[in-house]
């Protein structure tokens, strides 16, 4: 493997199909390195020694200390998938308490292309903000996948049954942002 993919992850019902996202992702030719918010490490906390194993590199959710040693190479696309209302409205106004939106705020500064796929129910997905956020991301060259642009409706449940959450269009985005 030869491109590296981090896959950030927040606390949506989509984050409990990550590890077969992974697979496909490495079946695509992608090393993954994921990281979580706090919220979403809780939630896959029993599985995520496996998830290590799986990625070949340690789970993050949380910032390094200073002068701790890197412990991923760098990332050559990230995708943020599901990204909540909080995670998405964070990022785009530089709210970076969260290591995984740390990480995606600097991405734009760096240029590393960055998709995204939003996991909102349709009223968070009209609040003013929420809207003025995935402007303000797709200004600054992030992928949002969302709304008339990006495949992805919003309404009550999106994403919250099996097999609902559409990780293949965001896989795709990644492939075409990254070429």
């Amino acid at each position: 493997m030869t491109r590296t993919l981090y896959l950030f992850s927040s606390a949506a019902p989509p984050v409990f199909d990550v590890a077969q996202v992974i697979e496909h992702a490495q079946a695509g030719g992608w090393d993954v390195c994921l990281g979580l918010t706090p919220a979403a490490a809780r939630w896959l906390e029993a599985g995520l020694d496996g998830l290590a194993v799986l990625t070949g590199h340690p789970v993050l959710w949380e910032y390094e200390r200073p002068g701790d040693p890197g412990v991923w190479p760098p990332a050559d696309a990230i995708l943020f998938a599901p990204a909540t209302f909080n995670s998405i409205n964070s990022w785009a106004l530089g709210l970076t308490s969260s290591f995984v939106v740390g990480v995606a705020a600097e991405a734009i500064g760096k240029r590393i292309p960055t998709v995204t796929m939003p996991c909102v129910n349709a009223a968070y997905a009209e609040h003013p903000q929420f809207q003025r956020s995935v402007e303000t991301l797709r200004a600054s060259g992030v992928t949002v996948l969302h709304g008339d642009e990006g495949h992805v409706p919003s309404g009550p449940g999106d994403g919250g049954r099996p097999g609902g959450f559409p990780w293949g269009v965001a896989l795709g985005a990644v492939e075409g942002a990254a070429s």
